[in-house]
């Protein structure tokens, strides 16, 4: 169950970066109340996660979901550039994660 926190805590990590970029410099209203949701809903589940679990190998799992996400998100709607570089990063970020889940953090 603590794992499930963290990967939705990613995936809210990406919503609140995501929002962070779309509301300017919080000067546009509506993405910066989703930024403040995304942002409280992702540490307040990463919270709860670490009663359960090692902080580094969880907190590299949020961060690299994060990480990860926001990037695809950024190339497939934002108009990010694409490039096989950025798309081999990724995917080594993703196996780093996986690598680290594996690895037996969860008491």
């Amino acid at each position: 169950m603590a794992w499930l926190l963290v990967i939705v805590a990613g995936i809210l990590e990406t919503g609140f970066a995501v929002c962070l970029k779309l509301s300017h410099g919080f000067t546009r209203l509506w993405p910066t109340i989703a930024f403040a949701c995304f942002a409280l809903g992702s540490f307040g589940l990463l919270t709860l996660a670490l009663k359960k679990l090692d902080v580094g190998p969880a907190y590299a799992v949020w961060t690299g979901i994060g990480a990860a996400g926001t990037a695809i998100y950024g190339m497939v709607f934002l108009g990010d550039l694409v490039s096989t570089l950025k798309i081999v990063s990724i995917s080594f970020v993703i196996i780093g994660v996986v690598g680290l889940q594996l690895s037996g953090s969860a008491h």
